[in-house]
């Protein structure tokens, strides 16, 4: 079982690029919405094994959100060159520097034995499930010629950049110890 859960988490990094190279060269964007769909979903299920067979590994809590991230960066910039979208590639550049962010603070965290201060949230877990929607929601409104959901899905991004930059101040100030009450 434990192998099925690491293939579940390691099927998201390899679909990735493929995810990108459907949206951004082929304009395959039936096969990368089955990908990013199917990938999202494997997110939800490797964690629901894990817990319920109670294999949560070290590797698993490393590799996890690593492959989410890729899964996101991937998509979100397939989306930005597709579209030649400005904005879709500034939002993905906050991301992903927020994710560089959270990651040197979870490393800094390991050193200093205060891992507890970037575990992941229950936010940080619906900021991934909305950047996640938002793009599926692009993929399939190129799938379906839809610029309406392209559109509404920009919303939704900016929503996820929203609670991204919340997890990212949060984990900052978890590991700094900002703004914490003064004895």
């Amino acid at each position: 079982m434990q192998i099925f859960i690491n293939t579940l988490t390691l099927s998201r990094i390899i679909s990735a690029p493929i995810i990108f190279i459907c949206i951004a060269h082929w304009q395959y964007f039936g096969i990368a919405i089955l990908l990013f769909v199917l990938a999202s979903i494997s997110d939800f299920f490797d964690g629901f094994l894990a817990r319920h067979y109670q294999l949560t590994s070290e590797l698993g809590k490393i590799l996890d959100p690593i492959s989410d991230k890729i899964l996101i960066v991937f998509g979100l910039i397939g989306i930005a060159l597709y579209l030649e979208s400005f904005y879709v590639a500034i939002t993905t550049s906050f991301i992903l520097a927020r994710e560089l962010w959270v990651s040197a603070l979870r490393e800094l965290n390991a050193i200093n034995s205060n891992s507890k201060a970037t575990d992941v949230s229950f936010l940080a877990k619906i900021k991934t499930t909305i950047q996640f929607i938002s793009i599926a929601g692009y993929i399939l409104g190129l799938y379906m010629n839809l610029s309406f959901l392209v559109f509404l899905s920009n919303f939704i991004l900016f929503l996820a950049l929203l609670i991204t930059l919340i997890t990212g101040f949060e984990y900052t100030k978890n590991s700094f110890g900002l703004l914490a009450p003064k004895e």
